[in-house]
This record gives structure tokens, C-alpha cells and sequence, in this order.
């Protein structure tokens, strides 16, 4: 069963052009990364998925149901508000910058969507919570507010907070750019438990170690399109595509 699947996918800001007929396919429980140079469309794409950015022409499908089918901006599926939030939700995104409460502590920040949007009691919610905050190793920080951690802490936070709408796809935007090297592992060690749980995920990412370790499936992007995919073997190890070739040896000095 394909959990994303995209057609053609175009996407336009005026005259510039981000989005080339995009077509990507995750199937249930797949890790995928993508991969290439800044400007690519990396993040447009990721985006447009959750609809964080609307596509201008091309085909979405959540779990084999359409979301859009667009041409000229315009959305041809008669969906409901319900049945879309249905499917939105469905998809829960961590992003570069952390984007925490300041006010709220680790615990309220990731009770506050499950009780606000999907109107869970917050017992429910805190049983969740608490239980997320476990597993991404900061059972100890519950009553803390976000200024007291760390960068890696935070973006752990925020995975939590992504995962306690229960969603069956994890979409993640570059989730290590904005930390300190130091501090890259920790994340990147709660993800690869979700991979190894079985977790649907999206990953646009610069660290190619963990493309290499954790993805089922590498995809290449260059000037808004798609230029390859191929298993992260295949991929590092024997791109087809000059362009790939010529990104992959400038980050892997090979």
C-alpha cells in the first residue's frame, strides 16, 4: 500500500518554477530520504504534501486516497474540510527550527495538540505525552520550559509533539540543520528508532550517513525535479546521473 504518492506534481512562485513533475511513491513503513543541493525544491515538495504549500498542478494521494488533483492552482476533488483535515492529519511534520511554546513546558507542548485539535481529555493526553517525552530520552525534563534545553533536546521535543496526533506518516524537513554538530546524533538516534519501529517516513535531509544507514529508498533532486532513486547502495555507491555523481562526491569527498 502506497502511503504518498505523487503525479506530476508542479509547483510555480510566479515566473520561477520550484516544482518539475514530481513523482514519488512511499510505500507503508518505508523510510525514504531525499537528497540534493540547496534551491532543489526539497522542502517545496515536503511542504506541499501537508499543504503547507499549494501545488499548482499535479496529482497527491494519502494512503491510495486523493487529496488534490490540481490544474492551474485549482482543486478538483470534492473533498469536505473533515475528510481533508482527516487526511492532513494523517501526516505529522517536524521541521527545521523547533518552533516550541516558550510559555509551555515539554509536557504542555506536546499535550497541546492531541487536547486542542483531535479534543482529547488531558488525562488521555498527558498519558501519551509522557510517554513520547520517554521515548525520545527526556523523562526528566517534563516540567522544563523549552529556554532551558538544548537545540538537540528541543527538536527531540518537537518529534514528540509531531507523534503524539498519532500519525502514520512522519514527515521531516532537514530536522538537523539548524543544530550544533554535537548535538546532530541524538535526533538523528530517535529517528532511526522510528525506522526500526516501522514508522513511514519522509526525510529531506543533508546527513548522509543516516540516508545511507536508515533509508529504504534515496531520491535525488536537482533544479525542481527528480533526477534519480535507487537504494541507498545502489545510490552512494553507483549514481547513473552525472549530476548525482557530482553532488554525492562533494559531500562525500569521494
Amino acid at each position: 500500500m502506497s502511503m504518498i504518492k505523487t503525479t506530476n506534481i508542479c509547483k510555480s512562485f510566479g515566473h520561477l518554477e520550484v516544482l518539475k513533475n514530481v513523482n514519488l511513491t512511499v510505500e507503508a513503513g518505508e523510510v525514504v530520504c531525499i537528497v540534493g543541493p540547496s534551491g532543489a525544491g526539497k522542502s517545496t515538495f515536503l511542504r506541499s504534501l501537508n499543504h503547507l504549500e499549494k501545488i499548482t498542478s499535479g496529482q497527491i494521494f494519502i494512503d491510495d486516497v486523493m487529496l488534490d488533483d490540481r490544474e492551474n492552482g485549482v482543486n478538483k476533488v470534492p473533498l469536505t474540510k473533515q475528510e481533508k483535515n482527516a487526511l492532513l492529519l494523517r501526516m505529522g511534520m517536524v521541521f527545521q527550527r523547533f518552533n516550541l511554546f516558550p510559555h509551555k513546558t515539554v509536557l504542555d507542548n506536546v499535550m497541546v495538540a492531541p487536547i486542542h485539535v483531535k479534543n482529547m481529555d488531558k488525562k488521555s493526553a498527558r498519558v501519551i505525552a509522557e510517554e513520547l517525552i520517554e521515548r525520545v530520552g527526556l523523562k526528566d525534563k517534563l516540567n522544563v520550559y523549552p529556554s532551558k534545553l538544548s537545540g538537540g533536546q528541543q527538536q527531540r521535543v518537537a518529534i514528540a509533539r509531531a507523534l503524539a496526533m498519532q500519525p502514520e506518516i512522519m514527515l521531516f524537513d532537514e530536522p538537523t540543520s539548524a543544530l550544533d554538530p554535537e548535538l546532530v546524533g541524538e535526533v538523528l538516534s530517535v529517528m532511526k528508532k522510528l525506522a526500526e519501529e516501522g514508522m513511514t517516513m519522509l526525510v529531506v535531509t543533508h546527513e548522509m550517513g543516516f540516508a545511507r544507514e536508515v533509508a529504504d529508498k534515496v531520491v535525488f533532486m536537482y533544479d525542481g525535479s527528480i533526477l534519480e532513486t535507487g537504494t541507498p547502495e545502489k545510490l552512494f555507491t553507483n549514481p547513473e546521473n552525472e549530476r548525482t555523481r557530482q553532488f554525492l562526491g562533494s559531500q562525500l569527498k569521494v
